[in-house]
């Protein structure tokens, strides 16, 4: 009897332990469950409060600088949207002294940002342009070309902002009524000028495309980078480009985040004083 009684309960012991030990168990996976959450949070929390932190910078940018009057001109030189639009680039000069040009579409777009060009193609991956680390960046012109958009192609960069920011809009240029209504965008430079390009390609390509040219050894080489140019577009503009062309590529990253590119391509084709 007494090794029976003594049976019962070291059964009863042996459930409990696998009771006590499944609790723990379940409390331990709990716990990490909960870190994982806070942390994921968190991370959130990060990548939102400097999406913020970068829009409320460039918004304010826009306040310091852009001087815009949207009032029809007697001239009729306004933008597509009907605006007069100059920039302080002095005042901007005293916050960075990298600025070298200001991107605008006409509206409701929201590309509207101080363009600079750092030491190298880097610098401004994850800088403002008031120096502070985060992910948007700025809209900078690729390190080596001349800063004065007067080679045969400039390219400027931008970061695809999840939250519609910076260089995000492009993507909308991969459809052809999206160009039809904004065919154009402008570059207001410290000369006081501002230069009208319309877009003639908008593709999708890889990140060591022809389209990212930005030297040519002579006119043949650049009639082959438009004709690449114009072979890659999603859809035929029609807009006609040369051997004099100037052009500037726009060029940001796409939605899944690999080695392909959004490339926009416009041509100059006015030069006037800005506010005009």
């Amino acid at each position: 009897m007494g090794r029976k009684g003594h049976g019962r309960y070291g059964k009863h012991s042996r459930r409990d332990r696998r009771k006590k030990k499944g609790g723990i168990i379940s409390t331990v996976i709990l716990i990490v469950a909960i870190c994982v959450f806070a942390f994921s949070a968190f991370q959130l929390y990060k990548i939102f409060n400097g999406y913020h932190k970068g829009e409320s910078e460039y918004d304010d940018l826009v306040k310091l600088a852009v001087t815009e009057d949207k009032g029809e001109q007697e001239n009729g030189t306004d933008d597509q949207d009907g605006s007069r639009f100059s920039v302080d680039f002095d005042a901007l000069r005293q916050i960075n002294p990298d600025v070298v040009a200001w991107i605008r579409f006409d509206e409701p777009a929201v590309i509207n940002y101080p363009v600079v060009q750092g030491s190298d193609n880097s610098e401004y991956l994850s800088k403002t342009f008031k120096g502070y680390d985060n992910t948007v960046g700025t809209i900078f012109v690729n390190a080596y070309n001349h800063a004065d958009f007067n080679d045969r192609n400039t390219i400027i960069y931008g970061h695809y902002m999840y939250n519609g920011t910076m260089f995000n809009e492009l993507e909308q240029y991969h459809e052809k009524s999206f160009w039809e209504k904004y065919p154009s965008f402008y570059i207001y430079t410290p000369d006081g000028n501002v230069a009208t390009y319309q877009i003639y390609s908008v593709g999708v390509v890889k990140d060591t495309s022809e389209g990212y040219t930005y030297q040519f050894a002579d006119d043949a080489a650049f009639a082959s980078f438009l004709e690449a140019t114009k072979a890659s577009s999603l859809y035929d503009t029609g807009v006609e480009v040369g051997n004099d062309s100037q052009i500037v590529t726009l060029s940001t990253c796409t939605r899944e985040g690999n080695d392909d590119r959004t490339i926009v391509h416009g041509v100059r084709v006015n030069v006037q004083p800005a506010g005009e």
